[in-house]
């Protein structure tokens, strides 16, 4: 049984200003005072100071007063304000490396992206070039007078929670322990599989000003699957990422759908990955080889194949078809999950090739006449595990306000 911990006023004080910005955050609309006091169930004076303090330090602004009634009083609207609080995400990926950082009202302050194959990159080489672009970032963002709650770091490869990457097949790296890099201990970077990180990215509202409905709602649940050279996934329950045991969770591109199909990278056969990956079926299908078959210009040759009809490209597309469905079929069968968001290359496949997928699903799933599946494309986010990362970044002051407010 677990110790339990006791709760100071200053504890108290740190959990109700989460819960404020929370509430703030989920929202595509601005509170009062005596709104968030009804939303939160917090009194009326518990929220006053909780306001008062987030005003003092520029984390929220006040609009004009609205007048609601004849004989009422004024109104006045609060919102997230930008310019104090930023979080900052970092990307590795095949196609190359950046950042971005993003305010806590949802804008974009700065980002960089450098564009290069990455197939067997030297890792050091490759960390010492983010940590001098992130120094001078960092020079910029305090110049600016921002405060960085966090920094997230998205990797095309399994990770486990305490930052130790254990293999990225595709940037030829294993058993890396990232703690060595100046980068992860300077900023206390969170590590985290890019198709998690792209997973946070899908959620309105979980680190920075909600602005519209979104695909799914703050507190939704459902399977992330991220589709590129390799296969990635994340099974999202209410609102937050589910890791599992040791952060491995997720993994269904190595999903074997074939016990004796071809050999993929992990060295395992008959994955999903071996069949659905864009680099697999470009090599299936005779366009590419190597490297590459892994760019943009070979994925758009294949999908150009598949469309005039060329029977290889289409066989290929079919036995990709077939994995994706197989490896959905189990996912919703042992994770009890009706909607599944489609990111990268396979989210870009025309509506009726994800139409007849959901439709594939639904006829195998054991609940079929009970559940719905839905197959939904990614929101438009370029990079959503950039976004996903420093959203992740974000999230640090929202759980604990305290720490940064003092």
């Amino acid at each position: 049984m677990a110790v339990l911990k006791r709760i100071n006023q200053d504890d108290l004080r740190n959990h109700n200003l989460s819960v404020v910005l929370d509430t703030m955050l989920r929202s595509t609309s601005a509170f009062s005072r005596a709104d968030l006091a009804k939303e939160t169930g917090l009194t009326k004076a518990t929220m006053s100071l909780l306001i008062s303090m987030l005003l003092s330090h520029r984390i929220v602004k006040e609009g004009a007063p609205l007048v609601q009634s004849v004989y009422g009083r004024p109104s006045t609207p609060l919102s997230i304000a930008g310019g104090s609080v930023c979080g900052v995400g970092i990307q590795i990926n095949t196609d190359g490396y950046g950042y971005v950082v993003l305010d806590l009202d949802g804008s974009v302050v700065a980002e960089r992206w450098i564009a290069r194959d990455l197939h067997d990159a030297d890792a050091d080489a490759l960390f010492d070039e983010l940590d001098a672009m992130l120094v001078e970032q960092e020079k910029t963002l305090r110049a600016q007078s921002y405060m960085i709650a966090g920094v997230g770091l998205a990797l095309p490869g399994l990770v486990t929670e305490d930052g130790h990457l254990l293999m990225a097949r595709n940037l030829g790296w294993e058993d890396l322990d990232l703690s060595r890099f100046d980068l992860i201990r300077r900023f206390d970077v969170v590590v985290a599989n890019e198709s998690n990180m792209a997973a946070v990215a899908q959620l309105p509202g979980y680190a920075t000003q909600r602005t519209d409905e979104g695909i799914v709602g703050p507190n939704g649940s459902f399977l992330y699957v991220s589709t590129d050279i390799g296969i990635g996934g994340a099974i999202v329950r209410g609102g937050r990422v589910v890791t599992g045991d040791h952060g491995y969770a997720g993994e269904i591109g190595h999903l074997s759908v074939q016990m004796d199909g071809p050999v993929c990278r992990c060295g395992r056969r008959g994955c999903v990955e071996a069949y659905a990956g864009r680099r697999s079926m470009v090599e299936a299908a005779g366009v590419a080889e190597g490297n590459a078959a892994a760019s943009q210009a070979a994925l758009d040759e294949f999908g150009r194949r598949v469309q005039e009809g060329d029977p290889v490209a289409m066989a290929v597309f079919a036995d990709a078809m077939h994995a994706m469905t197989s490896m959905l079929t189990s996912v919703i069968n042992l994770a009890d999950l009706d909607t599944v968001i489609i990111g990268g290359s396979w989210a870009r496949v025309p509506a009726d090739v994800l139409e007849r997928m959901a439709a594939r699903v639904q006829e195998r799933i054991l609940a079929r006449g009970t559940l719905n599946v839905r197959l939904l494309r990614a929101s438009g986010i370029s990079r959503p595990a950039l976004f996903g990362a420093a959203q992740t970044g974000l999230r640090n002051f929202i759980d604990d306000p305290l720490r940064y407010l003092g």
